[in-house]
């Protein structure tokens, strides 16, 4: 327990950022799995509305300081040539 305000308010905040940061990663899941469903599935079409979906997401997720500009980068590319793969097959 704590015995100063500062470790209080301290507290609250890391709680409230635990929810934030859960919300996102939880959220970056659930899009990626999708996008691998439908990629399992051979649904081009689905495959490239939803990259543009995580394009969009992942990179206002750096700017709200969730992901770094690489991190984004990185997991954007790797699913794109998934989706580039599916189509060219």
């Amino acid at each position: 327990m704590a015995n100063h305000k500062s470790a209080e308010k301290r507290i609250r905040q890391t709680k409230k950022r635990t929810e934030r940061n859960r919300y996102y990663k939880t959220r970056i899941k659930n899009i990626t799995r999708s996008l691998h469903e439908a990629v399992n599935a051979k649904d081009v079409a689905k495959a490239q509305e939803i990259i543009k979906q995580i394009n969009k997401a992942f990179h206002s997720y750096v700017s709200k300081g969730i992901l770094s500009k690489n991190t984004a980068a990185r997991k954007v590319s790797r699913l794109n040539t998934l989706v580039k793969k599916l189509a060219n097959a």
